[in-house]
């Protein structure tokens, strides 16, 4: 069984309150402040400082949650690969990014799930940081995310290599170019996604690497919603720096105009990441399977 402490532990730290974790765990909070001191006396740590109002864990304490989070999920991990050999049902949580939900693997997943009967797939997307986090705690089996894989200890196969690449409205004058230069770009009207993003990133080091800024080109908009950014470039509001795969399926129908940037060869990779413990290797040549003949069908 698992420990009920390091539960409580961690709906202390999710509500930030001893008070808030007992209501929500149906406990006192006299025996939720006991379960946090029982394992503070075990571990000889500390694990939550007070400070203006609110509880925070200390540096030991952050270590102990991220180790809590793991335990609790392999915990959860087990019981459901118990109850689904018995059904003989593969139950798997794969993470995409942001990017990804506007690409084809979106497509990919819901046909290998259509296919294989006896797999059922829950797909949930986050920043490509925040997928590491979850395949290290086994909160997801399966991420798949763009660029370099720069995680210790999770291993990879590539899917793809992408690019990014300027996508205009078909109406824009850029449209009826063949390649647009930097100096042309910084009079356009500029959507682009959030600084976090790795897109927006990628953009932004190569412009470094041409001794030039983002601060030099006028953008009017910044959006974590990739349909948006796509519906905002055909209502010709502004134009945007996308992955070429998140557009494809738009240019294929002629919706919006892609074009490449002088100068600024943007290519990263598409990475299929998972712990070494991941043990349905096959999946991994089912999904690249499925997904090679997927993206034919988008080739322009």
């Amino acid at each position: 069984m698992l420990d009920p402490k390091l539960t409580t532990l961690l709906k202390v730290y999710e509500t930030g309150s001893f008070t808030r974790a007992a209501e929500q765990l149906s406990l006192t909070q006299p025996a939720v402040s006991q379960h946090v001191r029982q394992l503070e006396n075990e571990l000889k740590v500390k694990l939550f400082n007070r400070g203006e109002g609110q509880l925070r864990p200390t540096r030991e304490g952050e270590i102990v949650i991220k180790y809590a989070k793991r335990m609790c999920s392999l915990y959860q991990n087990m019981l459901q690969n118990i109850a689904d050999e018995k059904k003989q049902l593969t139950k798997l949580t794969i993470g995409i990014t942001h990017t990804a939900e506007s690409s084809a693997i979106a497509e990919v997943l819901a046909t290998y799930g259509s296919e294989k009967e006896d797999v059922s797939i829950t797909m949930l997307s986050d920043s490509i940081n925040n997928l590491y986090e979850r395949v290290k705690n086994y909160e997801v089996d399966l991420a798949v995310v763009e660029g370099k894989v720069t995680c210790a200890g999770l291993r990879s196969v590539l899917l793809d290599t992408d690019c990014l690449v300027l996508a205009v409205s078909n109406s824009n004058p850029l449209a009826k170019k063949n390649i647009v230069t930097l100096e042309e770009l910084k009079r356009e009207r500029m959507i682009l996604r959030l600084p976090s993003s790795g897109t927006r990133n990628l953009f932004v080091a190569h412009l470094e690497s041409q001794n030039m800024s983002i601060d030099e080109f006028n953008i009017i908009l910044e959006v974590d919603n990739i349909a948006t950014i796509k519906d905002l470039i055909r209502r010709d509001f502004g134009v945007s720096i996308l992955a070429k795969s998140a557009c494809m399926d738009e240019w294929k129908k002629k919706k919006i105009t892609v074009l490449p940037i002088e100068n600024l060869s943007m290519i990263r990779e598409i990475n299929l990441v998972y712990d070494p413990d991941f043990d349905h290797r096959e999946v991994l040549q089912d999904i690249i399977k499925i997904y090679n003949e997927r993206v034919r069908l988008y080739q322009v």
